[in-house]
């Protein structure tokens, strides 16, 4: 969650495709801009990955 000029940027993590065994399960991340009013302004996927899945490439 990061503070924005016109009110606040969120990464949301969403089951977007579900299957058995729920490992292979694929899940996304999104970025979601709300404004000042927690209204929605937009959104975008920024990652699609498997449950489970290392964050190796991601900064720390």
């Amino acid at each position: 969650m990061q503070r924005t000029e016109n009110g606040w940027c969120v990464g949301v993590d969403v089951l977007e495709v579900p299957r058995i065994p729920d490992t292979t399960s694929l899940l996304a991340t999104y970025e979601v801009e709300l404004d000042e009013d927690g209204e929605l302004l937009g959104y975008r996927r920024v990652r699609r990955y498997r449950r489970g899945a290392s964050d190796d490439h991601l900064p720390t």
